[in-house]
């Protein structure tokens, strides 16, 4: 293979101005086939080794494709070695002492170069390269690490971390084979080299302050790196603890170097690995000790960067976040260890006077002003709360613990309040606002803790927060800024969380508990205190939200009732977009809760609202009148979404018990007939596929049927407890649903009109009762097409199941007419082609649903429509399915359920028990001739599956089926009797069972049922 044609080719593939497509096409082909080349190492190491030195391009690829054997189980030992020695001549030249700076790799490059000797490392060091790291320490030239030869040094540092990252990092999920040779490496690691390479970490260390920063940073993190998996005892040394602690107290100056930075936080981080290491409590408590580790923290969090610069522009955030770090590391151990119950008093007691040490710090990076400082050590207190939760269940806490309790609360409402610079939905705030809001939530879960520990504090410091809130703003003494509101409101959400605790706010009319009745006064002052005129807009959402949280509070307090619609009425008509699109979606919430008590004020809120309902629907593309920077879910779609809670709650209001009549019919027609009109206008233009006039009547539909379901409680699950609305109401109803049939038979070719329709059918039901089974094959016409999805067909299946179990008989005639067609489409969508695992899975649901189907028609005594004059001609394409889903081992729960079908069938169809007594009876059957039928169509089928190569009657789902076979023949067999009992036994035979077998098997197949699923079970298990 020609060198040069290689690097050609890879030249051309990766450059990207190469306007010639065809030879870049043919460059990619070529590369991608080389890699697949088992020769092609060797003209890439040929290709990396050259002099003068390719482009990097083509370097890194050739490393791409040298690593392939190094990484291949197969590859042969003689190939790897003569790779490692090619590689170490060209570094020996490159990197060796006296080498030309010029020749020297990119960093790049030697990254890659580091990863393909460390799978060379993997391959050779357990058998012929033992050797290794003195091999690299020789190049760097012992003695002198980092001062005569700086870049083999940081070849060498950079090998070290490469070979971790590959054998020792516990976060990469390995394979058992892997697991199993990396603990071999690091074994052969401790008792070869361990001492050798400490060694030179310890000579880079003891002259840090005259070498190259980089390779002193390089050396500790190397060092942070291995000290989880090398004896601990190696690094617990003076010569190593002795430079880290000048490093780590070094006075950063303004004028200090970027380096200089990097080389304290990679100290620190060292640090926090050494005290990290995974030991035994009483070694890790006397490590703490050893280490000062208290003393280092505070000498840390009393220096400049952290103290004398804390809340000024020159704050050192790094430094906080990494010592913070090292504080939550430290007290999740000694949690551990407190939690513990097998540690001896001793160590306990040290772990406790440790903990005192480091509480303060905790706090101190608890209370941090930058949330990420906060967010480094909240599982910290976190750990720290739990052990605080578990001793107040054995009895009181002790005082020095209590007293951390009110300062990691005051910390915890204190960071749960917006900066006093933020600006609420400032466009491009996105993602930090995403961030504070996952910290809010994050802080509301140590909240909890708290609350668990002391109940009492929780309460008093919230109460206080709250009330001493609403005084202010009551007494006008002083302007109260939004962000002090906001936390106050927000914590009276929180609060509900006990006050409303397992039994709600109100018990027989009184506060149910103490925090509820705190509760109860919070939503009193709020109401007094008017925040709703507050002008702005997250406290207009938080007080909406409260509003809904505690709707009991507003049914106890009517007098409270009126002024929260004022508000909310308010805010729907609001400026803000976001304030505005919140009170439409949370409203109908509110007046759900309240409607029984609205009384006159219903007409009021219904024509304060009635502007808003005009439908103007948007294209995504269009561009709004209205600037929707406010936020970033003014989308189209979340916007409509909103207006539609608006119906529903307007519906809600409308069908209040203390409205006349009249004034409903009044209110339900002024607000459907100017849909009814909207859709008259646009559906012409629909019609012609504009795709405006078709979203327009997407939407016209989707608000009728929403405010169906606002108006009704009714639905075919609640049709035996929940009466239907007046044949006036169901009479404006039905018109809604001629004008979504009319539009769905002009339009049905629009996914978007199928999906609205199917929509609105489902909430129509309710609105309409009964009247809904004549339109019932115009709905099926118009919700099934050639291009309707199959999960549109289940959809449909659904739907009608709730329609037969709600009007049972009253269905009967209407089903007649529409089964042939409609299962005509189930067979269609059963039969067409499987393209991806979405249409496997969307095949198999629609399966279900068609054996559901049909077992729910069985089983409300309607299974004469499968016989009847209009459908006999689909009956066997019916039978053919079941027979075909009972075959199918490799979906074994539809499986099940045509067993279930046919055992119903069997049931239904089969006529009376033939009684025990009377085994020679004939059958009876209701269908002529069925009795035959099931026997020689139904009863082999029970074979099918347990004949499958991949059956196992262990798993839970087989043994299920299992069961519904069982059914079946014991099913056949009441229903035939002696005739069952000898075909039967015929096909027993035939599967080389013996008479004394088969006579057992018919005896226990006429007794008692779970007996034979049982027997069945070992049966099948037996001789499958």
């Amino acid at each position: 293979m020609d060198p040069s044609q290689v690097e050609s080719a890879i030249e051309i593939s990766y450059d990207y101005q190469q306007n010639n497509y065809n030879i870049r096409a043919q460059a990619l082909e070529f590369i991608t086939q080389l890699r697949t080349d088992p020769s092609a190492w060797q003209v890439c190491l040929t290709l990396f080794t050259r002099q003068p030195p390719a482009k990097d391009t083509v370097r890194h690829f050739c490393l791409d494709v040298i690593n392939i054997p190094l990484q291949s189980p197969g590859s042969d030992e003689g190939s790897c070695i003569y790779i490692r020695d090619t590689l170490l001549s060209h570094i020996q030249q490159t990197y060796g002492s006296g080498a030309s700076p010029d020749r020297l790799d990119s960093t790049h490059i030697q990254s890659k170069l580091t990863q393909t000797l460390t799978y060379i490392f993997i391959k050779l060091y357990g058998s012929v390269w033992d050797s290794f790291f003195k091999d690299f320490l020789q190049l760097a030239e012992v003695g002198s690490l980092g001062t005569n030869n700086v870049p083999a040094t940081a070849l060498y540092l950079r090998l070290l971390s490469s070979i971790h990252d590959e054998i020792a990092d516990v976060i990469i999920a390995r394979s058992p084979e892997e697991a199993a040779r990396n603990a071999n490496l690091k074994d052969l690691i401790r008792v070869r080299d361990m001492q050798m390479i400490v060694a030179s970490w310890q000579e880079i260390l003891a002259k840090w302050r005259s070498l190259d920063l980089t390779i002193v940073e390089l050396c500790l993190k190397t060092i942070s790196r291995w000290v989880s998996w090398i004896d601990i005892a190696l690094i617990l040394n003076q010569v190593v603890l002795q430079p880290l602690l000048e490093m780590v107290g070094q006075p950063i100056l303004s004028t200090s170097t970027h380096d200089e930075i990097k080389l304290r936080d990679a100290a620190i981080t060292a640090f926090t690995e050494i005290a990290g290491k995974k030991m035994r409590p009483p070694e890790k408590v006397e490590l703490f000790n050893f280490l000062s580790l208290a003393t280092v923290v505070g000498q840390l969090v009393a220096s400049p960067p952290l103290e004398k610069n804390r809340n000024t522009a020159e704050y050192d955030t790094d430094l906080a976040d990494a010592v913070a770090k090292l504080v939550n590391n430290v007290i999740r151990d000694l949690t551990t260890i407190l939690e513990s119950k097998t540690v001896d008093n001793q160590t306990r007691q040290g772990a406790n006077e440790q903990l005192q040490l480091f509480a303060p710090y905790l706090l101190r990076f608890f209370s941090d002003e930058y949330d990420e400082v906060c967010s480094s050590v909240i599982d910290a207190v976190n750990d720290l709360l739990n052990v605080f939760r578990k001793i107040k269940r054995n009895g009181p806490l002790p005082a020095e613990y209590a007293q951390m309790l009110p300062p990691i609360l005051n910390v915890i409402i204190a960071k749960m309040k917006f900066d006093e610079t933020a600006e609420w939905g400032e466009d491009g705030d996105e993602i930090d606002d995403a961030e504070f809001q996952d910290l809010r939530k994050k802080l509301s879960l140590v909240q909890q803790y708290v609350s668990a520990i002391d109940e009492q504090l929780y309460m008093d410091t919230l109460t206080a927060l709250v009330v001493n809130t609403f005084n202010r703003i009551t007494s006008n003494a002083q302007k109260i800024v939004w962000q002090e509101l906001d936390v106050a409101l927000l914590e009276m959400y929180h609060f509900g969380d006990l006050a409303t605790k397992n039994r709600g706010l109100y018990q027989k009319r009184e506060a149910s508990s103490t925090a509820a009745q705190r509760l109860i006064e919070m939503m009193t002052r709020m109401m007094q205190s008017d925040i709703a005129s507050y002008d702005h807009p997250a406290i207009q959402i938080q007080y909406m939200d409260l509003c809904v949280r505690y709707i009991t509070f507003f049914e106890q307090n009517q007098h409270f009732i009126p002024q929260a619609l004022e508000a909310y009425i308010r805010f729907c008509h609001g400026g803000n977009s976001r304030v505005r699109h919140h009170a439409w979606t949370t409203f109908h919430r509110f007046v759900r809760g309240v409607r029984t008590r609205l009384g006159e004020l219903s007409q009021s809120v219904i024509q304060a609202l009635g502007d808003l309902l005009t439908i103007k629907a948007k294209l995504q593309s269009d561009s709004d009148a209205e600037d929707y920077s406010e936020a970033s879910d003014d989308q189209e779609d979340s916007v409509f979404a909103a207006q539609l809670n608006l119906f529903e709650a307007i519906a809600s209001v409308a069908s209040i018990p203390s409205l006349p009549l009249e004034t409903k019919v009044m209110i339900v027609q002024s607000v459907l007939n100017p849909i009814f009109t909207d859709m008259q206008q646009n559906i012409g233009l629909a019609e012609s596929n504009n795709e405006q006039g078709i979203l327009q009547i997407h939407h016209d539909i989707m608000a009728l049927g929403t405010f169906t379901r606002g108006y009704v409680d009714w639905s075919p699950t609640a049709a035996k407890t929940v009466a239907p609305p007046p044949d006036e109401i169901c009479v404006e109803f039905a018109r809604a649903a001629e004008a979504i049939l009319v539009a769905l038979e002009t339009l049905n070719g629009a996914p978007k009109i199928r999906q609205a329709a199917r929509y609105s059918f489902a909430r129509l039901l309710g609105g309409m009762g009964s009247r809904v089974l004549p339109q019932l094959p115009r709905w099926i016409s118009g919700l099934l097409t050639e291009t309707s999805a199959r999960e549109e067909m289940g959809f449909l299946l659904r739907l009608l199941e709730q329609l037969i179990f709600t009007f049972k008989s009253e269905v009967l005639s209407i089903l007649d007419t529409i089964l042939a067609p409609l299962f005509q489409h189930v067979f269609a969508h059963l039969e067409s082609p499987v393209t991806g695992t979405d249409d496997e899975i969307e095949l198999g649901e629609l399966r279900r649903e068609f054996m559901n189907f049909i077992l729910v028609i069985l089983g409300q005594d309607l299974g004469s429509v499968f016989v009847s004059p209009n459908n006999q001609f689909i009956f066997e394409n019916v039978i053919s399915a079941v027979e075909h889903f009972a075959r199918n081992a490799e979906d074994i729960p539809t499986a099940r359920l045509a067993f279930s079908v046919l055992v119903r069938m069997t049931s239904v169809w089969g006529g009376p028990d033939i009684p025990l007594s009377a085994q020679d009876q004939a059958p009876a059957p209701l269908l002529p001739g069925f009795d035959a039928f099931a026997i020689q169509r139904f009863s082999p089928l029970s074979w099918a599956i347990p004949s499958s190569a991949n059956f196992k009657v262990q798993d839970p789902a087989v043994r299920n089926l299992v069961h519904e076979i069982a059914n079946l023949q014991q099913e056949i067999m009441k229903k035939t009797g002696s005739m069952y009992a000898e075909a039967l036994r015929t096909e027993l035979r035939s599967m080389g069972l013996g008479d004394a077998d088969i006579d057992v098997y018919l005896q226990t197949l006429r007794g008692d049922q779970k007996a034979f699923r049982e027997f069945m079970v070992k049966f099948l298990g037996r001789t499958g």
